[in-house]
């Protein structure tokens, strides 16, 4: 059984790799460009516009930056980041209604909604948007290999979606039975259905 978990953590080890080379070769007038167009693709689904509770999240300088969508919803929905609990190594999640105010720079140099802002429980949203560094169209994430993420995904009732640049889409993740799925996939190119 340890040879198996070796393996596929070694498998995982390269994909992120793979990705994260990738990743650097997107130029930043690429990349922002590329988040523009999933930020309008978010707005027209409905699985978005249904959505009364959203909790979004802060990227990282790789990831798609959802943060004027973020901004925008904060009139029309209740909005929620991340927030990392380091007494007990996992997410949670804060209400956060003012940009200007409310924006600390968290644990990993990520903004998070400070710790005076309301805690929302994880069940608590209609949609989660979620970061990775790849997924499949099966909905299998791959994350950054702590289970930070993992670990709040399973308190999730609400839809997952999970948001990424079109070359963050590979063929198969190998994955562990911990490993939380999407529901959803929104690149800037498509909005896939997982496993369908």
């Amino acid at each position: 059984m340890d040879t198996d978990k070796h393996r596929l953590e070694k498998q995982k080890s390269g994909l992120r790799s793979k990705i994260r080379a990738a990743l650097k070769e997107i130029s930043p007038a690429a990349r922002a460009a590329a988040s523009q167009r999933l930020c309008a693709k978010l707005k027209e689904q409905s699985f978005f516009q249904s959505a009364a509770t959203v909790l979004f999240f802060a990227p990282l300088p790789n990831e798609i930056d959802l943060w004027p969508l973020l901004e925008e919803s904060l009139s029309n929905k209740t909005v929620a980041l991340p927030c990392f609990d380091s007494d007990n190594q996992s997410y949670k999640s804060r209400r956060v209604k003012n940009l200007r105010v409310e924006i600390i720079s968290g644990q990993f140099g990520i903004r998070e909604s400070a710790a005076s802002c309301v805690e929302m429980p994880p069940d608590d949203f209609d949609l989660v948007l979620v970061p990775g560094i790849a997924f499949d169209l099966h909905g299998n994430r791959l994350g950054r290999g702590k289970g930070f993420y993992d670990r709040l995904l399973q308190k999730v009732r609400g839809l997952k979606v999970g948001i990424a640049f079109d070359e963050q889409i590979v063929e198969k993740i190998p994955v562990e039975p911990h490993d939380a799925k999407v529901d959803f996939i929104l690149t800037p190119s498509r909005c896939v259905t997982a496993g369908g």
